[in-house]
């Protein structure tokens, strides 16, 4: 089974989170909702979330991708968790999946492994990141590093993810029923 681990910080983008929460557990993956404190976790639009474990728990579990999603304060809180930025190494280093979206390419950039990337982000933090090669696409893949926009692309982020992770006959059974457009 795929083992995948989705960040909450408080102040996290709902729409990011859940939609990729939701299809990657629909393709079969066992996703856990890791947060970086205690308790119901509010979003960025003030709705609250009950993760399933704190971070520091699984910290040092073995997971086959990791999803960052964006907001604010989200994602500064992401960029502020030293042992996020320790485990994004090690996975980039073992070459393992690493997704953000939105403003969370920041912490992907914060764990420095981001230098001579393709990738693309939230337009409004396009010069806040040093040293790749930015894109303007709504999804871009690089390796091992996936990265999207925004809550608007949250969906074909999520099914690219489920289609890295798994395979395209997991995509078109997973959207069978969800019906995106892809």
């Amino acid at each position: 089974m795929k083992k995948v681990i989705v960040m909450l910080a408080p102040g996290f983008e709902e729409i990011e989170t859940i939609a990729v929460v939701d299809l990657l557990r629909r393709a079969g993956a066992k996703v856990t909702l890791a947060a970086t404190s205690t308790g119901p976790i509010e979003g960025s639009r003030g709705v609250k979330v009950v993760p399933d474990c704190q971070f520091d728990t699984v910290s040092d579990s073995a997971f086959d991708l990791i999803v960052l999603p964006g907001g604010q304060p989200g994602t500064s809180n992401l960029q502020e968790c030293s042992k996020l930025l320790v485990l994004l190494k090690k996975m980039h280093s073992e070459r393992r999946l690493i997704g953000a979206i939105c403003a969370a390419p920041l912490v992907l950039q914060s764990a420095d492994i981001l230098k001579g990337k393709n990738i693309t982000s939230h337009p409004s933090i396009q010069g806040k990141l040093n040293n790749v090669q930015y894109r303007h696409e709504r999804v871009v893949v690089d390796g091992n590093i996936i990265t999207s926009q925004a809550p608007g692309t949250a969906m074909e982020f999520s099914l690219k993810l489920v289609e890295i992770l798994f395979n395209k006959e997991r995509v078109d059974a997973v959207n069978s029923g969800v019906m995106a457009q892809h």
